[in-house]
């Protein structure tokens, strides 16, 4: 939806309501876009994000696989006398 800034001034609450609904928004001066409303997101409060890093992490445990450790990850590539192949 595009308005003109002397339009949007008689109509800002319903303009506003509309951005916050998901509208896109633009105003424009002397035809071309000037801004856009978009609604402010809230940031997540530190509770919340740490509820969230919590669910990554246990989500992350059951999704690990066992295997060699890192350390071991390319001794076939190194013959017993610690050189290449």
């Amino acid at each position: 939806m595009r308005v003109s800034v002397t339009d949007a001034k008689g109509q800002l609450t319903e303009l506003v309501r509309r951005a916050e609904a998901g509208d896109e928004v633009i105003l424009t001066r002397h035809g071309h876009a000037a801004v856009k409303l978009v609604p402010v997101r809230v940031a997540p409060d530190r509770k919340s994000r740490r509820a969230l890093m919590e669910a990554v992490r246990a989500t992350a445990a059951t999704k690990a696989a066992d295997g060699p450790a890192a350390a071991r990850s390319q001794d076939f590539l190194y013959g017993d006398d610690g050189l290449p192949e």
